[in-house]
């Protein structure tokens, strides 16, 4: 089984109040068109997630959307265990349900959530991996995804697919 983690891709500037709530602060232009170049060399390289969860926030809904239209198909479930500060334990027992139909899951979320998450599935809680905005992490499962038992398969950024 795969597991892809994703922050989101750059959105609007955190504070500005034309959006009453950082919940509803969504993506840039650039930001997207960035993230769809990206997704767009990842699916050819077997990038192919059949299921997203992400955060109900509005940024990680509209990245969730860019993978799925790369992809050409997939479903989104928006999750509050993805939200800011959300439930780790809870995202995991999902995922585990999930991967009995589908063998490539996406998390999309927030730092520093996504990059406290990979550590956690890869090796010691205490790990960390820096994941900038856009940031992917494939983690590879023998079986079923459990804590320490992954192995990262690749970390990327817009600035190592030259997008």
């Amino acid at each position: 089984m795969d597991l892809y983690i994703i922050r989101h891709a750059w959105a609007g500037d955190y504070g500005d109040p034309q959006w009453p709530t950082d919940a509803v602060r969504p993506l840039t232009a650039e930001g997207r068109e960035r993230f769809a170049a990206m997704m767009a060399k990842l699916v050819k390289r077997g990038m192919m997630p059949t299921l997203l969860g992400t955060s109900p926030f509005l940024r990680c809904v509209q990245t969730a959307e860019l993978v799925v239209a790369a992809v050409g198909a997939g479903e989104i479930v928006k999750l509050d265990a993805l939200q800011l500060g959300g439930d780790f334990n809870a995202l995991s027992q999902w995922t585990v349900q999930q991967s009995k139909k589908h063998s490539q899951i996406g998390w999309v979320g927030h730092a520093p959530d996504v990059e406290q998450w990979a550590a956690a599935m890869i090796g010691p809680s205490a790990g960390w991996l820096r994941f900038p905005k856009g940031a992917v992490a494939a983690i590879r499962f023998d079986g079923l995804p459990t804590f320490g038992g992954g192995e990262l398969r690749w970390l990327v950024t817009a600035k190592v697919l030259g997008c």
